[in-house]
């Protein structure tokens, strides 16, 4: 049995596992629309009695926005009226801390979203209401003890929906941040999340774009990611096994914080602190020491190198998350939310990758039934025939280099012809997706105008090069 002993935790790697996909199966019965007294409250609580008057369609556009910036096929141009988005963040500020997450996934889609919905709800990344300091000391000192941290800054560094952030010092002096949960939340979460399986049961039954979207499946994965997240160890699980395979596969230009030993519950977590500048603000404070293109390069190469040969990634690749160093190299954050995939998920993510980059419809179709993200009696000749369509509007012998941005927009298109058949996406692939996605606003922050396929190719050469025999066996059918 391998214990996470030098992080001292309690629970051993296989139990976390086992932890996981408990919180799985809740999340599938909370997504199963039902009445019960907690969502009837929830109901009925103000955030919804304002929709009802003031802004009756604020939960359908709320979540099919969501959604969206989590990955979901765009069903047409999302509403951008002053209104419109002024109703849906009435219902976020007015509800519990699962709209204030909602709040925090449109936030985070910078480039897949318009902008007037990312800077409408900019405060629910980092600025949700503040817990009083007094708070804060109270639930650190009750999980672990009065004198484990020297110092705690008072000033917050961030405020999101499930925890706060602040700067600390150990009695040796070591610079770390401490993350708090916010207490009461798990029957809050458990209300509202409740709701929302209502709202988004009801949502689909009235026109088939919106069952296009699947609102209750993105409520399923949306509770999963959330119930994940209010365990702190499953973090601390994830920053030792990412910081592992980094070091295991070389990737010595991404530093991970590491969980300070002794000092990782369920509601607090003290991890080191890390220096950096977000990337979409790397250009205008470091200027000439950041070398755009071979940041696009290594970051693409480390994305697939940890996803293809050890089934893990980052699942929320958002410029906050991502910090830029003036030595060129990245200081990676916030390890709540983690893709996981089987060896077989592996391979068939890998295929279809390559199948993409060679332009093969009917390769993508093969690699994702694999997955089964598409339905046995779908017609794979017609979505080949789509598929292939728009992978030749890609082409970049068309009409020049192919950008990120028109990545994004080819598979978002693939995405919405998949999604009619009845396509829906396992988590992991959710997420990867939605890194996908995050890489056309990296890319432009970084290295705007860069050659898509010139820089994946490298990538692909350097992970073939020092990783030859692992990635065979991963791609071996």
């Amino acid at each position: 049995m391998s214990h996470m002993a030098t992080l001292g935790l309690t629970l051993d790697t296989a139990e976390l596992g086992r932890e996981r996909e408990r919180l799985a199966r809740e999340a599938a019965a909370l997504a199963r629309p039902r009445i019960w007294t907690d969502t009837i409250g929830a109901l009925a609580g103000t955030a919804w009695r304002a929709i009802a008057s003031a802004a009756p369609d604020a939960p359908l556009l709320l979540l099919t926005t969501a959604a969206t910036a989590a990955g979901a096929p765009a069903t047409g141009p999302l509403r951008t009226e002053p209104g419109a988005i002024a109703g849906a963040q009435r219902l976020v500020r007015r509800g519990g801390p699962a709209y204030i997450k909602l709040g925090q996934f449109i936030a985070s889609a910078d480039g897949i979203l318009p902008p007037a919905w990312v800077e409408a709800f900019a405060w629910c990344r980092d600025d949700a209401p503040r817990l009083p300091f007094e708070t804060v000391l109270d639930v650190v000192t009750r999980e672990l003890g009065e004198d484990a941290l020297a110092v705690i800054d008072e000033h917050a560094l961030a405020a999101g929906s499930i925890g706060q952030v602040h700067r600390a010092w150990l009695a040796d002096g070591t610079a770390v941040v401490v993350k708090v949960r916010r207490p009461g939340l798990r029957r809050r979460l458990r209300s509202d999340i409740g709701a929302l399986a209502l709202a988004a049961a009801g949502a689909e039954r009235l026109t088939d774009a919106v069952g296009v979207l699947n609102l209750p499946g993105f409520v399923e994965l949306f509770a999963q990611l959330t119930l994940e997240e209010l365990d702190f160890r499953l973090e601390a699980l994830n920053l030792v096994e990412s910081a592992a395979i980094y070091e295991d596969c070389g990737l010595d230009f991404v530093q991970v914080p590491r969980p300070i030993a002794g000092m990782v519950t369920e509601r607090v977590l003290v991890m080191e602190h890390v220096a950096g500048v977000p990337y979409d603000r790397a250009a205008q404070e470091l200027g000439a020491d950041v070398d755009g293109e071979r940041l696009l390069q290594v970051a693409i190469g480390g994305v697939l190198t940890s996803t293809l040969l050890h089934g893990l990634f980052h699942g929320d690749l958002h410029a906050g998350n991502v910090l830029v160093r003036r030595d060129g190299t990245f200081a990676l954050v916030d390890f709540g939310i983690c893709g996981r995939l089987t060896t077989p998920q592996c391979q068939s993510l890998g295929a279809y990758l390559m199948a993409f980059a060679g332009g093969d419809a009917a390769g993508q179709i093969a690699a994702l039934s694999r997955f089964g993200a598409i339905p046995p009696d779908a017609d794979h000749a017609a979505l080949v025939t789509e598929l292939a369509a728009e992978l030749a509007r890609l082409d970049q012998r068309a009409d020049g280099a192919v950008t990120f941005q028109r990545l994004g927009d080819t598979v978002g298109r693939q995405l919405a012809i998949l999604a009619r058949s009845g396509f829906r996406m396992p988590k992991p692939l959710v997420l990867f997706f939605k890194n996908l996605l995050y890489l056309s606003s990296f890319a432009a922050a970084i290295a705007p105008g860069a050659d898509l396929f010139t820089t994946i190719e490298r990538a692909l050469a350097d992970l073939d090069a020092d990783h030859a025999q692992a990635l065979a066996a991963t791609l071996a059918a």
